[in-house]
């Protein structure tokens, strides 16, 4: 295969670190879960288009976990959206006991009472909690599939992969044959796998048992459990990643090398969506970088590293809970550190494949500094190159524009005196900075909703969808804009009913896609 092409399973591979990253799972969960699929496919006589739809969803089975992370932490997690989901994975989604049990269990001593039982109070009486987040994961992982190019039946077998086989599951209550056989099979590989990382083998292998018949297809089920042992002992070995690459059905997938900006951008999309205030934040730093390149006179090839860099700079940010990066107040030192460590996981989850060697020290690099005060390695800018300054840069001066919770906006004239502050303190190199204000002069707020906004939205709607994607309850929005609850519910039907969407999550994706949100 020529040097033009790039083997999809190798980039999805690697990309999928941070899916489990957002799960709060261990590195390469959805690897095992790709490898446990495809050895039951396999044992149940699968081949050719059908074997590897079932390989690529099991990959993908957690593209949609960001679409409810907020909500996950704010309502039930007490800011611990990762300790909420691990719970989840095991809970019987069908029991509302069993949920709540696994949440108390997750929240554990660590997190105060009051905030505890606040949380579980509200799981305890929401209506099926499971359909809310089925609907806003499955939305979000159908919709980047799509953009991924995998075909069409991964995008259906990922809208289903909440469902059961005894019709109790999410979002729609499928049953039995209604469900495509790709996502009751994954349904079963993701049991497996899940179990086993979080209780080991023999739990893995009795949750199928139990399981059997009522959340998973009996015939997938059964095929799991005649090579159980076989299965098994591949995904504890050490060569996951090989082994992982050696399951792909043949022949390969391959994806032109022109393609992976268009890879890079739906996992920042991903990433970006987990928190509110980051929306559209990794799409609006490459473009910003690859502003900066050309006014620096960086060739096409180095500006297409860059912007695809800037695009994935902070995969690792999934791997912080939710309590951290929406935290109203100044963060602790513990918490300061952990938030620090997403650019650690940033690098690891790119040095996975040798495929992002050229990008993976640039956007891991994103915050370090100048006068190497920066991190995660504290590399003084002399030992950086220009690519990486320029991401720092462009990284700051985009943030600065954005909302975050601790603080506004700034405008441009206090964002360029920040910037300018940095570049007299070391911190960010000079003629890097004189590239970003020469090029950054056009910054955009929300504000194009006195235009109305594309599929017939009028101006309000516009402006209710921008604050609605930023997470804010009817009652929020209303306050903000000045309009009743009521009014707004009315706005919202009415966005939901022209765009098409379901989520809030699903609103996000639009306005990002459509430019409407700032800076």
């Amino acid at each position: 295969m020529p040097m033009t092409a790039h083997r999809l399973a190798e980039l999805l591979g690697a990309l999928s670190l941070a899916t489990d990253g957002a799960n709060g799972m261990p590195p390469e969960t959805a690897l095992r879960t790709a490898i446990v699929a495809t050895a039951i496919g396999r044992a149940s006589g699968l081949g050719g288009e059908a074997l590897r739809e079932v390989y690529l969803t099991a990959l993908l089975r957690f593209l949609g976990c960001t679409a409810y992370a907020h909500e996950t932490a704010t309502r039930w997690g007490a800011g611990d959206d990762l300790a909420m989901m691990r719970a989840f994975m095991r809970a019987d989604a069908a029991s509302g006991i069993d949920v709540v049990r696994r949440a108390a269990q997750a929240l554990g001593g660590e997190v105060a009472f009051g905030q505890r039982a606040a949380a579980l109070a509200r799981l305890s009486t929401d209506v099926r909690p499971a359909d809310a987040l089925a609907l806003a994961h499955c939305g979000l992982a159908t919709t980047l599939a799509a953009r991924l190019g995998v075909g069409e039946g991964v995008v259906r077998a990922l809208a289903e992969v909440f469902e059961r086989y005894d019709g109790r599951g999410s979002p729609n209550r499928l049953a039995g044959e209604a469900i495509s056989p790709t996502a009751r099979l994954v349904v079963v590989a993701f049991r497996v796998v899940t179990y086993h990382a979080l209780e080991g083998r023999e739990a893995a292998v009795e949750a199928v048992r139990e399981r059997r018949g009522t959340e998973l297809d009996p015939q997938f089920a059964g095929a799991f459990l005649k090579a159980a042992g076989e299965v098994m002992d591949v995904i504890e070995g050490d060569a996951r990643w090989e082994a992982f690459l050696e399951a792909e059905p043949r022949p390969l997938g391959w994806i032109q090398v022109d393609e992976l900006p268009r890879i890079a951008e739906a996992f920042a999309d991903y990433v970006d969506l987990k928190s509110p205030f980051t929306l559209g934040h990794s799409r609006g730093v490459a473009a910003l970088a690859g502003q900066v390149g050309e006014e620096m006179g960086l060739d096409a090839q180095e500006r297409a590293k860059l912007q695809v860099a800037a695009l994935l700079h902070d995969l690792g940010r999934v791997a912080v809970p939710n309590g951290i990066w929406d935290k109203p107040g100044p963060l602790s030192a513990m918490e300061r550190e952990r938030a620090d460590t997403h650019a650690w996981h940033t690098a690891r989850i790119l040095g996975r494949s040798p495929l992002f060697t050229a990008i993976a020290a640039v956007a891991a690099g994103g915050h370090e500094r100048a006068d190497g005060t920066g991190y995660p390695r504290a590399i003084p800018g002399s030992l950086l190159p220009v690519t990486t300054r320029i991401l720092a840069a462009c990284d700051v001066f985009h943030a600065l524009g954005e909302d975050r919770p601790h603080r506004a906006a700034h405008g441009r004239e206090a964002a360029v005196a920040v910037l300018l502050d940095e570049v007299r303190a070391g911190r960010l190199e000079a003629r890097v900075v004189e590239a970003v204000l020469a090029v950054g002069g056009g910054r955009r707020g929300e504000g194009r909703a006195a235009r109305g906004g594309p599929d017939e939205l009028s101006a309000r709607e516009v402006e209710v969808l921008c604050v609605l994607a930023r997470g804010l309850s009817n009652k929020e929005i209303g306050a903000r804009l000045g309009i009743s609850a009521k009014t707004v519910q009315h706005h919202v039907a009415h966005i939901y009913e022209k765009t098409g969407v379901r989520t809030r999550a699903a609103a996000a994706i639009y306005a990002v896609d459509r430019g409407l949100l700032g800076p």
